[in-house]
């Protein structure tokens, strides 16, 4: 099944088990041929899914005020970048309705967008915001980086009464993987070991997950086991098992697709230097997109990716 397919059936069961789900918002599958996948929730349950005139802050208003409203809205904006003609909404709504309401209103609200690197994305499609939201209390952050991880996180999304910003990185949408059958969700706030390891742990969110554990398998041909932690979610973040696998290896390498500077590769240092420094054996590297603006040249594009070599270049600098 592909990271299109789960996530179209974690939605489907999610609708079917709940009148109260709707789905607002035009191609959460992209434009390439995975889009197909939705025609089954379109068949099934044409009544609540809709695809208005694009407008990322009218439909994100629309959804959020029907999340208060008692529905339960999954809401795409498209590219992430895209996602900042919403901010208003996301973050002075959203984020701080339970709060300033003093708990009289949730916000059921979950909101999809893509994001990453893809080759000639330029600047207003390859987007990695994840830390701009990460830095907006309020928000539950979630980072799918296989098919098994999208349908248990969305149906685990949807059902939570926060409000929650999911990225999908465009580079995932055709991955296939093995998808259980039938109901299945994934707690939120709790990582996934995706590789064993004892040398280095390698942790790696969304997209770069799949990058680390090739890098992984590059650096066990040198005899050097790379243990990949995928965190599943940034809100709430499960800093026991960053720890907990840094406590086992004694090297960390964060790899991410968010800007170097106050990046989410950043955050995880920041945390491991405070409550897990005396397991470290040597400093913390970060793999991580340039300051940059994303150039449209697919060879500038290139040099700014993180990539299995870079990974593997970072965990050997630091192995001694």
């Amino acid at each position: 099944m592909t990271y299109a397919e789960a996530m179209v059936d974690g939605l489907f069961g999610c609708m079917d088990e709940d009148p109260r789900v709707t789905i607002l918002g035009n191609e959460i599958l992209g434009l390439g041929p995975q889009r197909i996948h939705l025609q089954r929730i379109k068949d099934k349950f044409p009544g609540r899914i809709s695809f208005p005139p694009t407008s990322e802050a009218a439909y994100s208003a629309t959804a959020i005020g029907a999340a208060m409203a008692g529905e339960r809205v999954f809401v795409h904006l498209g590219a992430a970048s895209f996602s900042y003609l919403a901010m208003s909404s996301i973050a002075n709504e959203a984020a701080t309705a339970h709060y300033t309401s003093g708990g009289a209103i949730t916000v059921p609200v979950v909101i999809h967008m893509l994001h990453g690197l893809r080759v000639g994305g330029a600047s207003q499609h390859s987007e990695s915001p994840q830390a701009k939201y990460w830095n907006t209390p309020g928000l539950e952050i979630v980072l799918p980086s296989s098919p098994r991880d999208v349908k248990g996180l969305v149906r685990s999304a949807i059902a939570s009464n926060n409000p929650t910003v999911m990225f999908t990185h465009d580079r995932l949408i055709p991955l296939q993987g093995d998808v259980p059958e039938g109901p299945f969700d994934i707690p939120l706030g709790q990582a996934e070991v995706k590789r064993q390891g004892g040398d280095v742990t390698i942790v790696a969110t969304s997209y770069m997950v799949q990058i680390a554990l090739d890098a992984a398998e590059i650096l066990a041909e040198d005899g050097i086991d790379a243990e990949v932690v995928d965190p599943r979610t940034l809100v709430p973040l499960d800093k026991k098992a960053i720890l907990d696998s840094v406590a086992k290896t004694g090297r960390l390498v964060i790899a991410d697709e968010t800007n170097l500077s106050c990046g989410v590769a950043s955050e995880i240092s920041a945390i491991v230097a405070e409550e897990g420094f005396a397991s470290l054996k040597s400093p913390i590297i970060r793999v991580s997109r340039g300051d940059v603006v994303v150039p449209a040249s697919p060879s500038l594009e290139g040099y700014i990716t993180p990539t299995a070599d870079k990974i593997v270049a970072a965990v050997k600098g630091i192995m001694g």
